[in-house]
């Protein structure tokens, strides 16, 4: 039987938020089997839970963000790739501001975290969305057209295409596909960083975004050319951290995937819209689980694997 599974025990890390600029410590910790994955505000009055769904998210600008009433968690699509690309199905995240902490523009920190704490299976079935038929959502037109998708499979792959007219991106690939039944998590996607344009830093600060981005944390570029003086990780590291947010984004379906995906300068808004459409039609999908142990060839790779 495939397990669910959560950590064995709590790590904590401090970082700022990537727009908010704020100190804030992030604590992970174990969760019971079928609790999901809940953030929690801790620096209010009372404990604030933010169940980590497609349908509690209030705002796509640069980020995924979590809503409950007046409060808000953002920015939680970096963590959500880690524990999605590690199978983590059952976790609570404490923080002590409203935004999850940067850390290096990548899931890679997570990742570290993550299996620092040691991961457990659990006494109960990991259970999957398995996608039926085809799903997608489309908005603009013309060489304004942007589009994500999610297809039958398996297993779960993801087929992502960028289009930025900037050199500097330009001169890498523009599309990049992985299929996680072959390729690794953690050394094919989870060190692709966010990146940024110098000439939008003042109009993002003064929307209140940005706040704490630096050379650290972000990829910036200025009109021609990469400023951050260890350059790319990846050769497609750009299309390669859209796929780490969709990973991210997608794993607010609450459950993990079993789906092509396959897009085109989607980002948070449209993977959301993806997902709620995916789960406002019932004869789109099953959830399903796996009782046999050569399921794992099929939907797990090594990362996936107990250490």
């Amino acid at each position: 039987m495939l397990k669910q599974r959560t950590i064995q025990k709590a790590v904590k890390t401090i970082g700022v938020g990537v727009h908010s600029g704020h100190r804030v410590e992030l604590t992970l910790r174990p969760a019971e089997a079928n609790t999901g994955i809940v953030f929690h505000r801790i620096d209010t009055p009372q404990v604030i839970d933010f169940p980590a769904l497609a349908e509690k998210v209030g705002n796509t600008r640069m980020a995924s963000v979590l809503v409950n009433g007046e409060h808000r968690v953002s920015t939680v699509e970096h963590l959500m790739s880690a524990l999605a690309g590690l199978g983590i199905d059952n976790i609570h995240i404490d923080l002590t501001g409203e935004e999850v902490p940067i850390m290096d523009g990548s899931a890679a920190t997570f990742v570290y975290l993550l299996r620092s704490a040691g991961i457990e299976e659990q006494d109960a079935p990991k259970r999957f969305i398995r996608v039926k038929k085809t799903i997608e959502v489309i908005e603009g037109e013309g060489d304004n057209i942007k589009w994500a998708r999610l297809e039958p499979h398996p297993g779960f792959s993801l087929a992502f295409s960028i289009d930025f007219k900037h050199p500097a991106i330009a001169s890498t690939a523009n599309f990049a596909e992985v299929d996680f039944a072959k390729d690794s998590f953690i050394r094919d996607i989870s060190r692709a960083r966010t990146f940024g344009f110098a000439q939008e830093v003042e109009l993002l600060r003064s929307a209140g975004l940005g706040r704490g981005g630096n050379l650290d944390n972000v990829i910036v570029l200025d009109e021609y050319r990469i400023l951050n003086e260890d350059g790319l990780r990846y050769e497609d590291e750009f299309v390669k951290h859209k796929i780490l947010d969709a990973i991210g984004d997608l794993y607010l379906a609450g459950k993990p995937l079993l789906a092509k995906y396959v897009a085109c300068k989607s980002g948070h808004d449209l993977n959301n819209k993806l997902v709620r459409a995916l789960l406002a039609q019932p004869d789109a999908y099953e959830v399903v689980t796996y009782e046999s142990e050569k399921a794992k060839a099929d939907v797990f790779n090594r990362d996936w694997q107990l250490a």
